[in-house]
């Protein structure tokens, strides 16, 4: 019999995904244009800078997110990840973006961050904070967090590890190179 609970959450900025798409469709619509009319070696070495920035937005917008899955919380950076075990986890909280603390120390994670307009708000006190507000949706993640850190917490998963976002490395790299030879060749 399957359980209607799901079995990883995952929290993430919608307005940074779709700030991250916006740019890469319009990286892709200049290398379209490149690939079409500019076919030297300029024009090489111009991809290569369009598709790195491409890359790197992703890197920025889309890629940062918080995955709750039943032996750990993956917290996933701009060019790191770092798995976290369950019984690791000592607290999170937020102050501008989602902070896990662990014995080890505290990680940040950009997926999940508050905006400005939605604390002056909080300061000031005057008008109700929507409930689909950054801060509503923070502290549902810091209590979805602690609901995991007591139902999983007790058993052994190990320690903390950090895994370096390779693919997108190495794209940079090999577009970087790319880009460099095509520049002493112009």
């Amino acid at each position: 019999m399957k359980s209607n609970e799901a079995e990883t959450e995952q929290y993430l900025s919608t307005s940074n995904r779709i700030s991250g798409v916006i740019v890469i469709v319009i990286g892709a619509v200049g290398l379209l244009d490149i690939v079409l009319e500019w076919r030297t070696a300029t024009g090489v070495m111009v991809g290569c800078v369009i598709a790195i920035l491409m890359v790197l937005a992703y890197c920025g917008l889309i890629r940062p997110s918080v995955t709750l899955g039943k032996e750990t919380l993956v917290l996933r950076n701009h060019l790191r990840d770092r798995v976290i075990p369950w019984n690791q986890v000592t607290g999170a909280d937020v102050a501008d973006i989602l902070r896990v603390h662990t014995p080890v120390g505290r990680f940040r994670a950009p997926g999940v961050q508050l905006v400005m307009r939605d604390l002056r708000k909080q300061r000031v006190g005057g008008r109700k904070l929507s409930p689909d507000s950054s801060l509503s949706r923070a502290d549902l993640v810091v209590g979805r967090i602690e609901a995991h850190m007591e139902q999983y917490g007790a058993v052994d998963g190990g320690e903390v590890k950090t895994n370096w976002a390779r693919p997108e490395l190495i794209a940079i790299g090999v577009l970087a190179v790319v880009g460099f030879v095509a520049a002493l060749f112009r």
